[in-house]
C-alpha cells in the first residue's frame, strides 16, 4: 500500500517536473513568439494617476527622477523587497511632474533593453502586471512628448506584458495577484481601445474571481477581512477607469462593489475598529473612507452577522465573535485557528484582543499567528481547532472544522452570540459550544464553554485564554479568584469560581509583521466528564 509520505514524494516529484517543463516552455523562441503578438494601437485612454491613490500611498515630498542614480538603478546586488519595487515601477507615483521626461523614459527604454524577453525574476506575474498600471497611469512623464520609435516600443512592450499575464493568469495561486493582473488587463484594454481582446478577456477573468472567491452575500470565501478590503478597492479603481474613459460600466461591477461595500460597511465602517480575525492586522481604512467619500462611495449595513463574523454594538460597547467555518484548502492562505473566538471593545478601547497576524509568510512567526492558543478561545491539549499543512512558503488547512448551532439575540438588555464547533472531534472526541451574554444595563459579560464527549476514557487538557492589548495593566487579587483589568481609565473584573485562572504572557501581532509582548488571562483544567461547563464573568468595576 502507498503511504501518505510516498504520495507526497511522488506529488512533489510530479510538481518539480511540471515547473522544468514550464520554465523550459517560458524560456523558449516559441513562447517568446506568441507573447510578441502585438497589434499597432495607439495608447487612447490616459488613466488619471489619482484613481489609484486608494493602493498607492503618494507622498507629499515628490522627487525628480535625477534625484535618482539612473546609471546604476539596475544593479544586481539588491535584495529582493527593493528589486520588487523597482521593477514594479510604483516608485513612478512619487515622481514630480517637473521630473525629465526624457530621462523617465530612458528609464523605461533601459528597463526594456535588459528585459527584452521573459525572464523569471522581472516578468514574475504581479510585478509585471504593477509594471503595467504605472507605466500607463503615469503617462505624462512615460508617454508625453516622445517621439515615434519610443511610443512604438512602449506600446509594444506594454502588449507583450499583458499577453504575458493573460498567459500565465489561470496559474496564479494567489487571488490577490489574480486581481491585479485582471486589472492591469482591463486597463490595457481601456487604454488600446482598438483591440478589444483585452478588454473582453479581462472582463471573464474579473467575472470568473467574482464566482469564485467571493460569496453571494459579497465576503471573500477566504473569509479574510483584508482581502474583502483590498477586492473592494480594485473593483472601485476598475469601475473608475470605465467612467473616466466614459466607456460603459458592466452592471456586475456595479452590483460586486455594491455587495463588497455593504461586506466593509459592517466589518469596518459601522465599528471603526479593526477586529483581529483571519489575517487582519492594524490597517489604514481611515484613509480609504476618504478616498470613498471623495469618489462618492456611501455604503450601509444593518445587519448583525456576516461573513462568519458576529458584531453586536451599541454607543460604549463592541462584541464581535467568530462563528464561521474554516474556508476549504483553496481560500485558506491567510486563515487563523481562531474558530469561536471573541474580541470586546469599551469606548473605543480593546479590552479582550486576539493576538493578531504576521503575515510575513517566510517568517517563524506566521505559523505560530494561526495557532488556536494565540486567540480568545478554548484549546485542547495545546493543539489548534484546524491543523495546517505547508506548501513552499504557504500554509493551508490540512484538517478544517465546522460551526454549527450558531445563534445571535441583539436586544436593548441583552445580547447573546452563541456556536459550536467539531475541531476536536476527531483527535479527541469532542465538541465545543460557546455562549456569550452581554447585560448592558449592568456592563457585564458572562461566557459559557462546553465540552462535550462521547466516551470519557480519559483525562484531557484545556486551557481558554483571554488576549489583552498590550497597553492594558492587569494584576490578580489577593483570594486568587479574580483579575483586575485596566483600560486607561476603566477597570474591569475577570472571575471564574471553579477553575484555576491565572495571568500568562504572550505576543502580540496587531501590527503588520512585527511584535510585543502581552498577557493574556488563562483557565486551565482537566476535562474527564462527558459534559463540563466553563463559567466565566466579566464585568465593570462601577
Amino acid at each position: 500500500m502507498i503511504n501518505t509520505i510516498s504520495l507526497g514524494i511522488l506529488g512533489q516529484f510530479y510538481s518539480n517536473i511540471k515547473k522544468s517543463f514550464k520554465s523550459i516552455y517560458q524560456n523558449s523562441n516559441f513562447y517568446e513568439k506568441k507573447i510578441s503578438k502585438t497589434f499597432e494601437n495607439s495608447f487612447e485612454y490616459k488613466p488619471s494617476p489619482h484613481l489609484l491613490s486608494s493602493i498607492i500611498k503618494f507622498q507629499n515630498k515628490k522627487y525628480k527622477i535625477e534625484d535618482f542614480a539612473i546609471e546604476s538603478i539596475w544593479q544586481n546586488n539588491l535584495n529582493s523587497k527593493d528589486y520588487e519595487k523597482l521593477n514594479n515601477f510604483f516608485w513612478f507615483f512619487s515622481l514630480d511632474l517637473k521630473s525629465s521626461k526624457e530621462t523617465t523614459q530612458t528609464v523605461i527604454k533601459n528597463w526594456i533593453s535588459n528585459n527584452p524577453k521573459y525572464q523569471k525574476k522581472s516578468w514574475e506575474f504581479d510585478l509585471t502586471a504593477k509594471r503595467i498600471i504605472s507605466w500607463l497611469s503615469n503617462h505624462q512623464l512615460t508617454y508625453e512628448d516622445s517621439d515615434q520609435e519610443y511610443r512604438t516600443t512602449f506600446d509594444h512592450m506594454i502588449q507583450k506584458q499583458t499577453n504575458h499575464l493573460l498567459n500565465e493568469i489561470k496559474n496564479s495561486k494567489e487571488f490577490e495577484n489574480k486581481m491585479i493582473g485582471c486589472a492591469a488587463i482591463i486597463l490595457t484594454g481601456l487604454a488600446y481601445k482598438n483591440e478589444k481582446q483585452y478588454l473582453e478577456n479581462g472582463l471573464n477573468l474579473l467575472k470568473n474571481i467574482i464566482k469564485s472567491s467571493i460569496d453571494n452575500q459579497g465576503f471573500p470565501r477566504s473569509r479574510n477581512i483584508r482581502q474583502l478590503t483590498f477586492y473592494l478597492k480594485y473593483f472601485i479603481i476598475i469601475r473608475e477607469w470605465f467612467k473616466e474613459s466614459q466607456s460603459l460600466i458592466p452592471e456586475y461591477i456595479d452590483e460586486t462593489i455594491y455587495y463588497l461595500g455593504s461586506s466593509y460597511a459592517f466589518i469596518w465602517q459601522d465599528i471603526k475598529q479593526d477586529i483581529l480575525f483571519n489575517g487582519n492586522y492594524s490597517s489604514k481604512n481611515k484613509e480609504f473612507d476618504q478616498y470613498l467619500k471623495r469618489f462618492g462611495y456611501n455604503f450601509k449595513n444593518q445587519i448583525n452577522e456576516l461573513g462568519g463574523y458576529a458584531i453586536l454594538k451599541n454607543k460604549k460597547i463592541i462584541l464581535a465573535v467568530d462563528i464561521g467555518s474554516s474556508p476549504s484548502k483553496t481560500f485558506s492562505n491567510d486563515y487563523q485557528a481562531g474558530a469561536l473566538s471573541f474580541e470586546i471593545f469599551s469606548n473605543d478601547k480593546k479590552l479582550i484582543s486576539n493576538a493578531g497576524y504576521y503575515s510575513n509568510k517566510k517568517n517563524k512567526f506566521n505559523k505560530l499567528s494561526r495557532s488556536t492558543a494565540l486567540h480568545s478561545t478554548l484549546t485542547i491539549e495545546d493543539y489548534s481547532s484546524s491543523s495546517f499543512a505547508k506548501d513552499q512558503n504557504h500554509f493551508f488547512i490540512d484538517k478544517g472544522l465546522k460551526v454549527t448551532k450558531k445563534k445571535v439575540v441583539f436586544e436593548n438588555n441583552y445580547w447573546k452570540i452563541s456556536g459550536a464547533h467539531d475541531g476536536y472531534s476527531i483527535k479527541f472526541g469532542t465538541s465545543y459550544e460557546r455562549e456569550i451574554e452581554f447585560y448592558p444595563e449592568q456592563m457585564k459579560f458572562i461566557g459559557y464553554d462546553k465540552l462535550f464527549r462521547k466516551v470519557s476514557n480519559k483525562e484531557i487538557k484545556f486551557d481558554i485564554r483571554f488576549h489583552l492589548d498590550p497597553s492594558s495593566k492587569v494584576m490578580k487579587t489577593q483570594d486568587n479568584k479574580s483579575i483586575l483589568v485596566q483600560i486607561d481609565e476603566e477597570g474591569w473584573k475577570f472571575s471564574c469560581d471553579n477553575f484555576d485562572i491565572n495571568i500568562d504572557n504572550g505576543l502580540y501581532f496587531g501590527n503588520k509583521n512585527s511584535l510585543k509582548e502581552n498577557q493574556n488571562i488563562l483557565i486551565s483544567g482537566m476535562n474527564k466528564e462527558k459534559e463540563q461547563i466553563i463559567k466565566w464573568e466579566i464585568s465593570k468595576i462601577q
